[in-house]
C-alpha cells in the first residue's frame, strides 16, 4: 500500500482555475471546468476551499477532491 506523503500548502482560485501549493513546493493547477460543480460554481463558492492532508473540500458547493487524484489527473494531462 503506498501512502501520500506530500499535502497541499495552500490552494486558491485564480482566473477559472485552482492553483494548489504542495508542501514539497510543487505547484499544479486544473481548470475549474474539468469539474462539473467548480464549472457551474460562482467566484465565491470556488474560493472557499478547506484544504485536508488528503483533499480539497468545497463547503459551498458539497464538492470533494483527493490530492492523490489530482496529482495523478495532473500527470496525466503531463
Amino acid at each position: 500500500m503506498s501512502t501520500l506523503t506530500d499535502t497541499p500548502a495552500s490552494a486558491v482560485h485564480l482566473d477559472g482555475k485552482i492553483v494548489i501549493s504542495m508542501e514539497s513546493g510543487i505547484v499544479f493547477s486544473f481548470p475549474c471546468e474539468t469539474y462539473p460543480k467548480l464549472a457551474s460554481a460562482t467566484q465565491e463558492e470556488r474560493s472557499r476551499m478547506e484544504l485536508s492532508p488528503m483533499g480539497i473540500h468545497w463547503p459551498l458547493i458539497d464538492e470533494d477532491l483527493s490530492i492523490r487524484g489530482l496529482l495523478r489527473d495532473h500527470a496525466l494531462r503531463g
